[in-house]
This record gives structure tokens, sequence and C-alpha cells, in this order.
């Protein structure tokens, strides 16, 4: 018998118990669903955080205070081991940065009227703008003299300000910050949250201001600093940059052994997130994977099954000149259909899933064609495998045996 025969048979039998069929294939749709759906989720998260890390701006260090060991062990209360004047050092003595931004940050109660909002309040300087890369939407941002003067002026985000004024004008108004009243001179552009921190729904007023009106001193060394933003001149000089601020703040604070700071490079922050999110993709597929198994021992039950109802047609098409290798070939073909049939409906199923996820939430999961390709050869070299056994067993079946079986 020719392959084209053998297949239309497989397909006519196949489609003569279709709720069998159906359930067979379930595994196998689950499973490569799962694959498709997770893969690509997985990758749409990795891209999500990789494009927050980018946002917060080119070629930036982070300084932050208290040694690694101490932030990971998550102390109750903050070091406070870094000052206005250390970023003002840094600016001034560090011949590869070209920008230095400090910032404390708090929440409080911002009240415009009788609206009100717990947001977070930050302090910082008119470096902010360009370290981060921050554009002002309406009005202008923070200049050197509101910081020397401590000036009670205020820029909003674009969600904050939405939020106190609606179709009011927010320039030239005022905004009280525990009871504190500041004029409102600029909105920014929308930028998204980043470090955690959702700067479309905060306010940055100066942080002398911040210092001497609404938290106080809390340093007995000067202004305190929730961290460092330190742009390089370019991504060649973020290694220099590095070394050259270590040693300056190691200097400054009479550093003999253990840093009281530690330093963290975009590059590390974006290594870091792919390894994790990489590491998160890797398991969730394996996970799902464990479904297109089941799928496989599934058809192989089935195969089984189906061998035993169809002894009486095993027995007649070999009492007829049907060779073994004709038997064998018609249960494989009979396999790889089902596992080829279910591992294209579970990609659709799983594209369908991705698209669905993109729609409803923050990232945009991508249909990775490297995991398409994947799991349907894995699916039907999976309907290979497990026909085997129920395959050679309708082979070998004896011809007079079946036939008296029936």
């Amino acid at each position: 018998m020719d392959l084209s025969e053998s297949l239309k048979m497989a397909i006519k039998t196949l489609t003569a118990n279709k709720l069998r069929s159906s359930l067979t294939m379930l595994g196998i749709i689950i499973g490569n669903a799962s694959v498709i759906a997770m893969v690509g989720i997985g990758e749409g998260a990795q891209e999500f955080v990789n494009e927050q890390l980018q946002s917060l701006g080119p070629n930036v260090l982070f300084i932050v205070p208290g040694n690694r060991e101490t932030r990971e062990l998550g102390s109750l209360e903050n070091p406070r081991t870094l000052v206005v004047a250390d970023a003002e050092a840094i600016a001034n003595q560090v011949p590869a940065v070209v920008g230095v931004a400090p910032e404390y940050s708090t929440r409080s109660l911002v009240t415009y009227l009788n609206r009100s909002a717990n947001t977070s309040v930050v302090g910082s300087t008119p470096s902010f703008l360009a370290v981060r890369s921050f554009e002002v939407a309406q009005g202008r941002f923070l200049s050197d003299l509101d910081v020397r003067r401590n000036s009670q002026v205020a820029v909003l985000g674009a969600t904050l300000a939405e939020r106190l004024f609606r179709e009011d004008q927010p320039l030239g108004n005022q905004v009280r910050v525990k009871g504190v009243s500041f004029e409102v001179i600029g909105v920014l552009e929308v930028k998204g949250s980043n470090l955690g921190l959702d700067y479309d729904d905060a306010v940055i007023v100066p942080i002398s201001t911040l210092s001497s009106r609404i938290v106080g001193r809390t340093s007995p060394y000067g202004i305190e600093v929730s961290f460092i933003s330190v742009s390089a001149r370019d991504r060649e000089s973020m290694t220099t940059a590095e070394f050259q601020i270590r040693n300056l703040l190691r200097l400054r604070h009479n550093i003999m052994d253990e840093d009281d700071f530690f330093i963290q490079s975009q590059d590390t922050l974006l290594s870091i997130a792919g390894t994790i999110t990489g590491a998160l993709t890797v398991m969730l597929a394996a996970i799902a994977g464990i479904s297109l198994l089941v799928g496989g021992i599934g058809i192989m039950n089935i195969m089984l099954v189906s061998v035993r109802e169809r002894t009486q047609e095993i027995g007649l098409r070999k009492a007829v000149g049907a060779s073994q290798q004709d038997i064998l070939v018609q249960f494989m073909i009979e396999a790889v259909i089902l596992s080829i049939a279910g591992g294209t409906i579970g990609t659709l199923v799983g594209v369908a899933g991705i698209l669905a996820v993109s729609a409803v939430s923050p990232f945009s999961p991508g249909v990775s064609m490297i995991a398409v390709t994947i799991a349907v050869s894995v699916s039907g070299g999976i309907g290979l495998f497990f026909g085997v056994v129920p395959a050679r067993q309708a082979a070998k079946l004896d011809p007079i045996v079946a036939l008296r079986s029936a």
C-alpha cells in the first residue's frame, strides 16, 4: 500500500471518531499553547524591563547609600551616608561625568483646593532633567536660583497634574505639601515609572526646599539624598567614571575598608534583569513543556485502545495481503496526524493568548517563531515517538488470532 492510501485511510479513521480524536489532541493543544504563550510573555516581560531601564537615561550610574550587603538585608531604616555635597564634589572633580542629579524622595499629601493625592515628593536639582532624560511639557523646570533661594516652586508629573487640576491650568496655581504652599512652574512629559518611582505621579521641588521646609535636616553632614544619578560622557567612559567616583567618595568619607555606598551601572541592571527574566522564561517554558509529554502519553494510550478495538480490521487486512510495514505505517501516520493537528491548533491558541495578554498588560508579548517551530516540531516528534509502541503492537498481530478474537 502506498503512502497516500495509508494517509487517506488514517484520516478516514480519525474523522470517524471525532470526539476521541479531539480528546486525544487536547493534551498536545494545551502543551503547544502553553509553551508558545509562556515564551512570548517571558520575552515581552524582558523587553518591557529593558525599556524601563533604558528610560533611566543614557550612560547613567546610580550611587546608592549603604553597602550592597546592607541593602540586601533590607534594614528598616535606609543608610544616610550620601549628601548633596557629595553630588557637588562629583560634578566638580570627576572629569568623566557630564551631569549629576541628587534625589531625595518621600511621600506626602499634595492638595489643590478640595482635591488631594498621597504621592511621591522628590527633591532634586536642575540637572535632573538632562541626566534622567525628562522633557518639560508646560512651563519650565527648576533652576539653580530656585535651589539656592530655597524657592517654593514645584514641577508636577503629567498624571498628578491631571488628577489635581483636571480642566484647570496648573501653571501659576498653588499646591500644598505638608501645609507648605508651592507655585506650580511646570509639568513634565509622560515618562512612566522607573526605579520603583512613578515620576508621572510625583511632584518635584528643589532639594534644598524639601530639606528645609518638609523633611528637615536628617544628616549631620548636609542634605541627605536617596541616591545620586550620574551621567557619563559616553558608554566608554562609564568604567572610568565609576572608578573616579569610588575613589573620590572613599576619600571624602575617610573610608579605609568597606564602602558605605555602592555604584550600580545601567548595564549591570540590564544584565541582572535579563538573567532573571530569561531564567523565568525558560522555567515557564519547561513547565508548559510537561503538558506536551502528558499529551504524548495520552496519544499512546488512545492508540493502544484503538489497536484493541480494531483487532478484527487488522486481522482482515493482514489476511488479504497487508504487510507488517503497512500496518505499522498506518498507525504511525494516525499518531503523527493527531500530534501535528494538535500542535497547529495549540499554536493558534497560544498566539491568541499572547494577543489577549498584550491587550490588557503594560508590556507587549511577541510571538517567537523559534518557540512556534520548536513546539510544533516537538509535538510532531512526540506523536511519532509515542505512536511506535501501539503501531508495532498492531503490526505484530497474528491474522488468525486477530480474526478469532474479534
